[in-house]
């Protein structure tokens, strides 16, 4: 699928914001495409229960901790670009008459679009982007629709809007994901335009792998497993509550027996779970090889992830920096933990939304 935004589309310097049920990732860049520039980067814990699946659940809250560290990094955009996740937004490729002008190409996406979504086009917000010309059919041309529950679209514009912002794109987070990763394998795999690139990333409770080529995401599952495996398994380990593990985790003490004991056991878990994930792939699909693997998120922070994954892959496989090829002022270098920098893949895909057409 074209990386595209669907709910609405860039105006002008924008800031990306990562909201989760971890916290908030801000991105701040200038420059262009072919050469970026890190501003800001950043991000801020949120409290248990504030965003639950995707959705915000507590408005104030949210709002009080995202202008907070808004203020803390002297933001002056006053734009936006957020995402819904994946889950909650339904895509299709369609094929309209390319003799269409915009208005009636709008009511015969509309009536396209009946077919698909499975509740009243009065509750969606519908976006759709003109890819180009049908490859089998001169006639015909390709669109992606995508559409999502107004209350979603409307929660995230809503949450701009009570701190200062206006939210210019409201986008998909697979395709922010993708945005980040093309610009990052295009430098790892030079002129391989149709290499096929899987990114994985290890969130705290659920795990995306997504497959592409090129522009295009062909294949994308979601599996329940990620980092808070790591934080039960040291809880249990050391007999201590999960605050405590996590506190523990991420401070990187660790106690002697944790790489063997601890550690080595959650990197088979993780491995043999992508293992089946794969399998499942290479079945499914025409596909029966990837030429690079790219882990991103807070559980694939863990010493020697990426060479297990390789090892029991057979793929190479790094941990991504979405910031890779960027310049960084030696003043905002002092700032930010590059350490961090796999955490922030979706961030930084949205914040290169101002430099999309």
């Amino acid at each position: 699928m074209d990386i595209k935004s669907y709910f609405g589309r860039k105006q002008e310097a924008l800031i990306g914001l990562d909201i989760s049920s971890w916290g908030i990732k801000v991105v701040a860049l200038s420059g262009s495409m072919d050469s970026p520039a890190v501003e800001t980067m950043d991000s801020v814990c949120l409290p248990p229960g504030c965003v639950v699946e995707g959705n915000i659940v507590k408005m104030a809250e949210v709002a009080q901790v995202l202008q907070s560290l808004l203020q803390k990094n002297k933001i002056k955009a006053k734009k936006a670009s957020l995402a819904l996740p994946s889950s909650s937004v339904i895509t299709k490729k369609i094929m309209v008459r390319a003799d269409l002008g915009p208005q009636e190409m709008e009511m015969q996406i509309e009536e396209e679009a009946r077919q698909y979504i499975p509740f009243p086009l009065e509750e969606v917000s519908l976006d759709f982007y003109n890819i180009g010309p049908n490859p089998q059919r001169e006639d015909m041309v390709d669109v992606i629709i995508a559409a999502a529950r107004r209350e979603r679209v409307e929660a995230a514009q809503e949450l701009a809007e009570v701190v200062g912002l206006e939210a210019a794109v409201v986008d998909v987070q697979s395709y922010s994901l993708r945005l980040a990763l093309k610009r990052v394998s295009d430098i790892h795999l030079p002129g391989q335009d149709n290499a096929l690139v899987m990114l994985i990333k290890v969130g705290a409770n659920r795990t995306l792998m997504q497959l592409a080529v090129g522009d295009e995401i062909v294949y994308e599952r979601d599996q329940s497993i990620g980092g808070n495996l790591l934080t039960q398994r040291i809880a249990s380990h050391y007999g201590m509550s999960v605050a405590q593990a996590e506190d523990k985790k991420v401070s990187g003490h660790q106690d002697a027996d944790f790489e063997a004991v601890v550690l080595q056991s959650y990197k088979e878990n993780i491995t043999a779970m992508l293992d089946r994930g794969m399998q499942f792939l290479y079945n499914s699909t025409p596909y029966s090889t990837v030429n690079h693997i790219f882990l991103a998120g807070g559980g694939a922070l863990v010493q020697g992830l990426p060479e297990a994954v390789s090892s029991g892959l057979h793929t190479p496989c790094s941990l991504i920096n979405p910031f890779e090829g960027m310049r960084i002022d030696p003043q905002i270098r002092r700032k930010i933990k590059l350490q961090d920098a796999p955490l922030f893949l979706s961030a930084c895909g949205l914040a290169l939304r101002q430099f999309t057409p």
